[in-house]
């Protein structure tokens, strides 16, 4: 496989990325008209609190969770256009992103509130995981492009 076609690759597993990214973005969203999964984790964690502070929390959540996707839509933008143009420098963001990316979605997983409980439940926590994963994809089909390109390197 030559580079170019690694690189397609590679792009085309960050545009899934970005669709995941944007779908872990609006789920919560969707859980607020829907389900309301959150609030009801959060209720869940505080039993005593007024039905307001849960709606703050939640509103807390839904703005902290936007933040974070429109950075990882940013972050996909940029990626796919420098791995695009052909950017040395592309696998090296690629990665930086990648390691940024997850320690962020990690840390909002398994992050606990005063209640013991994890701030998020496990599905919206889980589904901010996925972008990562096409990630990790990505930085691979990358390096391995890389790695394949360099001089007396096997196909």
């Amino acid at each position: 496989m030559t580079t170019t076609r690694q690189q397609r690759s590679a792009v085309r597993a960050m545009y899934a990325g970005l669709a995941l990214t944007v779908l872990a973005t609006t789920a919560p969203y969707v859980d607020r008209v829907t389900s309301n999964v959150l609030a009801a984790h959060l209720r869940a964690g505080y039993p005593a609190f007024p039905e307001a502070r849960i709606d703050s929390a939640v509103t807390t959540w839904l703005v902290v969770l936007s933040v974070v996707g429109a950075a990882g839509v940013a972050g996909w933008v940029w990626t796919i256009h420098a791995v695009s143009s052909g950017k040395r420098w592309a696998r090296w963001v690629a990665a930086a992103l990648l390691v940024l990316g997850t320690s962020v979605r990690l840390a909002l997983l398994l992050l606990r509130d005063t209640s013991g409980d994890t701030g998020l439940p496990v599905l919206l926590g889980g589904l901010g995981i996925l972008p990562c994963l096409a990630g990790a994809v990505a930085v691979t089909m990358l390096w391995r492009g890389f790695a394949r390109a360099l001089p007396g390197a096997s196909a």
